[in-house]
Parts: structure tokens; sequence; C-alpha cells
């Protein structure tokens, strides 16, 4: 990890965030448990990456470890705080930092395609819900990544945040739904061709031409059997966005150079009303 770490003992934070940083080990009492912080959340998300979150529990990740799950308690507190925890794992190390010269439309590309790469590696990760900023180590770092992406966007810090808020919103979103169809289409039990081509033929039984002529013309473009690619409305998405940030960043170098002018204008004229008065 490239980013700072919080000085030992700052206000406010728990006893998991720090030893997540490194700060300090939970406490625990009697002798030096064999188990460690590491151990216990990598136990957690091999069960998650295997079983799904719906298996993660205490006692099933001391079975994974082959240990009692009060031993558990002696470095996390709650199965909670494990979740938290298996989060900022499965995330991971962010991406390198933008290269010299790199613009921020490839940089931010690049992050946008690493974090999709982890939520489909750890498809659990979008379904824990996000429950404050990000404070854990790999978080704050992606944080960090992207901010640094925008510098020398001239935007202000707070549309920087928005940006990457935008952004990554967009990809805990489409992750969430291909999650959602890859489950579906499991329960089916059919091949995602066969998934994918019985939807047009049920709107097309039950849509009343009349009412829907819109949804009667997209079925009939043979939408459904097109063989896209499986990254194809990412990229559709992912585009669109950074094109709206693009017209964003113009729009507000157009706005200061115009403050510029005028500036300049005032300070023109302020100039040769002094001269003329002396």
């Amino acid at each position: 990890m490239t980013s700072a770490e919080p000085a030992a003992g700052a206000a406010g934070v728990s006893g998991n965030v720090a030893a997540a940083w490194g700060v300090r080990e939970r406490p625990h009492r009697g002798p030096r448990p064999g188990l460690s912080l590491r151990r216990i959340v990598d136990a957690a998300v091999q069960v998650a990456d295997v079983e799904g979150l719906g298996a993660v529990s205490m006692g099933r990740v001391a079975a994974q470890l082959g240990t009692a799950p009060m031993s558990l308690y002696r470095h996390v507190s709650s199965k909670e705080d494990l979740l938290t925890l298996m989060v900022d794992a499965a995330w991971g190390e962010a991406p390198e930092r933008p290269a010299p010269g790199e613009g921020w439309r490839v940089g931010l590309s690049r992050w946008a395609w690493a974090l999709r790469g982890r939520a489909r590696r750890h498809p659990w990760v979008v379904r824990i819900p996000l429950n404050g900023l990000p404070i854990m180590p790999n978080e704050v770092a992606w944080f960090e990544n992207a901010l640094a992406c925008l510098a020398g966007t001239g935007l202000s810090e707070a549309r920087k945040a928005s940006v990457v808020l935008l952004l990554a919103g967009y990809v805990r979103n489409l992750a969430t739904t291909e999650a959602d169809i890859e489950a579906a289409i499991l329960a089916s039990g059919l091949t995602p061709v066969d998934w994918m081509a019985t939807y047009p033929r049920m709107l097309a039984e039950l849509a009343d031409p009349r009412r829907f002529p819109a949804l009667i013309e997209f079925i009939a473009a043979g939408v459904f059997e097109a063989e896209d690619g499986p990254d194809d409305e990412f990229i559709f998405g992912l585009d669109r966005i950074l094109d709206g940030v693009g017209v964003f960043i113009q729009d507000r170098e157009r706005d200061l150079h115009r403050r510029g002018q005028a500036d300049g204008d005032r300070s023109y004229c302020a100039a040769v009303r002094m001269a003329r008065s002396e």
C-alpha cells in the first residue's frame, strides 16, 4: 500500500479498522493465539467465493480454519466487522498511480476496469451494503488513485469526489445487475442463450402491439438475438459517463477562461481610470 497510514490511537478508529491498517492488533486475553486477522479474513473470502455470501458465518469460517468459533472473537468482534474486512480484502490493492502525462480519461477508464475485475472475481462484494465513507486501507487507496487521475482537470475537490462516486456507482450497479441475471439463469436450468430467447417470446405473446408499439419494434429488431461480447454494456456505459465528464471539464475550463478575461478587462479599465485621474 502506498497511501499513508493513520496515526496509532487516532480518535474514533475502531479496533478492527486500526488492525486492518496495521496500526495495532485487537487486544486479546490469554496466550497469543495461532490465528491472525488476515487468516480469518482470507478464510471468510474463500467461503464466500465458493459457497456464496449466505454461507459466511463465524462458525463456518472457524470450521474452514479448523478451530473453534470463539477463537475468532479474539480478532473480530462480530460478523458485521468481518464483512467489512472481507469487502476491503475483496477489492484488494488499487491500480498503480497514473503514469506521468497520462490523461484523466485513460486513468479513470483503467480504474473502472480494475474495479469491475474485482467485482467479477468476488461477485458477493456488491451484495454487502456500504456502511460509511471509505475508511479501510484498500478502499482509501482506490479513492486516492481515482482522485490522482483527476489531477490537472481543474475540477474542485468536491467535484472530483462526485466523479469518483458516479463511476464507482456505475460499476457496482452493473455488477449487481449482472450477478442477478447470472443467478436467474442458473436457477432456470437453461443455457444463457435459451434463457435470453424466452424473454422476447413471452413479451410478444403478452404485449398488445397497440399499447406497446415501441416494445414490439424493439423485439422485432432482434436485440436478444445479437451475440454481444460480455463487456459490451460496460464499455457503452463507461464511455458515455466519461464523455459526460469530459464535457463538464471543458465547460469548466471555458468558464474559468471567461472569468479570467473578465477580470483582466476590469483590471485594464481600472488602470485606465487611475491613469486619467492622475
